[in-house]
């Protein structure tokens, strides 16, 4: 199963600061629109410490991504535990937690879809865009195996259309354009699993 939580290096107490600010910063109000002097001062550090932790505001904004990343997993794996037997409910478990996880943590939507679109078409060799796609093919392989797991005839189509209702959902949670995406997706997934004979 591709649940596992990514290793990630130490940081210093100066680093961390200047990532919690910084992740503060990027979900608020933008990649584009937070420069490394707000972070530093948000965080009670030089810019100095900031280049020296992480070398450049790319790489911080990379680091950002990543723990965000690495703390969905946990929450991830948490949901899962919880339902231990393949089949539908354990497949369902994913809109579970995304339902628990929007509303602390993501409620302008995702934070990697946010930050690709700020980004670009990720052809100009930003590591922002690699970093997004490695995060959603993560979740694409974690559905898949759980489709597999559940019976599915064609796993990875059904993957594929469990990632559409989450990736749908996650993008109207940001533009609030429906109340309760998560719900409606995971009702939907539902029925699609059901009809496969999951």
């Amino acid at each position: 199963m591709a649940t596992s939580v990514p290793e990630l290096a130490p940081l210093t107490p100066g680093a961390s600061r200047v990532l919690d600010a910084a992740s503060r910063l990027f979900y608020e109000r933008g990649i584009h629109a937070v420069g490394v002097d707000t972070i530093a001062e948000a965080a009670g550090v030089t810019k100095k410490t900031l280049y020296d932790r992480f070398g450049s505001k790319e790489a911080l904004v990379v680091a950002y991504l990543q723990h965000r990343d690495a703390k969905w997993r946990v929450h991830v794996a948490d949901h899962l535990s919880r339902v231990a037997t393949p089949g539908i409910p354990r497949v369902l478990a994913i809109f579970d937690a995304a339902i628990t996880w929007s509303d602390e943590y993501s409620p302008k939507g995702c934070s990697a879809i946010n930050a690709r679109a700020e980004i670009g078409d990720g052809h100009d060799g930003h590591p922002v865009f690699p970093e997004v796609a490695r995060q959603k093919a993560w979740l694409l392989d974690v559905f898949t195996d759980l489709c597999r797991e559940a019976g599915v005839t064609d796993a990875a189509s059904m993957a594929r259309a469990m990632m559409l209702l989450y990736e749908g959902a996650i993008v109207t949670v940001g533009m609030e354009t429906f109340a309760q995406p998560f719900q409606v997706a995971r009702g939907l997934a539902r029925g699609l699993l059901e009809n496969a004979g999951a």
